[in-house]
């Protein structure tokens, strides 16, 4: 299915305005952009906003909300798995709320607060806080990207966007190699050079980790795939082979 941007609006309840922010700051993509600027949102991008929602509910910044999406190693099954968990115990409260009501509606006096006591939902969001901040939060290479890029210049980016290109464009045309042939090996130490220059040292464990999610995430496929379909697939087939020797 898709939604426009209005009815994906109104079924987060959060602004059309929002969803703009969210498009410009990287956080959320529309899933196609008409000619005419019409935006829509597949199942996919409904599943990411409820999950940027989520980590908004656990009082996430929307920078460390887009590191931790980012992240190669994000557990999207977690994550919604601690979503249940705390909207369970959120219905719990409003079950005991309401029966409280009708006890007092009948007449029956029942001097209680504790139907009130958000301290097991508190406790509960903190939890799931510092583990997704543990396991997928912003790390020493994400914080080394941030100083270095910004201080860069649109020429600057322009530069840099020649030279990546320039690699994704020899990966499009060697699709159909095999990963582990010379040539395939020597693009995969390009790019590990390249990033390691412009953005953050990028030893193998980052790279291995970035290969995983060039085919994880539909976002990075398609947009390494406009090279030419297969690319994606084969920069991560090569990086994994890279990785291990």
């Amino acid at each position: 299915m898709r939604f426009s941007i209005s009815e994906t609006a109104k079924l987060s309840g959060i602004s059309v305005r929002t969803l703009h922010y969210y498009d410009e700051i990287g956080l959320l993509h529309p899933t196609e952009t008409t000619e005419a600027g019409y935006r829509f949102y597949d199942d996919q991008a409904i599943t990411v906003l409820q999950q940027i929602l989520f980590l908004k509910e656990l009082d996430f910044p929307l920078k460390e909300i887009k590191t931790i999406l980012s992240n190669p190693r994000y557990d999207k099954q977690k994550a919604l798995a601690d979503q249940k968990n705390l909207l369970t115990l959120k219905k719990q409260r409003l079950e005991r709320l309401l029966h409280l009501l009708d006890q007092t509606m009948k007449g029956e006096d029942e001097m209680s607060l504790k139907e009130f006591d958000m301290a097991e939902i508190e406790e509960a969001k903190k939890k799931y806080a510092s583990e997704a901040k543990e396991r997928w939060g912003g790390t020493c290479a994400y914080e080394e990207s941030e100083k270095r890029t910004a201080s860069y210049k649109a020429s600057d980016w322009a530069m840099i966007k020649k030279e990546s290109d320039a690699i994704l464009k020899r990966f499009a045309e060697l699709r159909g190699s095999s990963a582990d042939t010379k040539e395939v090996q020597n693009l995969v130490s390009d790019w590990q050079a390249h990033i390691t220059k412009y953005f953050y040292p990028c030893t193998k464990q980052i790279l291995e980790g970035l290969g995983e999610m060039y085919v994880c995430d539909e976002r990075f496929t398609k947009n390494l795939d406009c090279f030419g379909e297969g690319t994606a697939t084969l920069m991560n087939q090569a990086i994994q082979f890279y990785c291990k020797i």
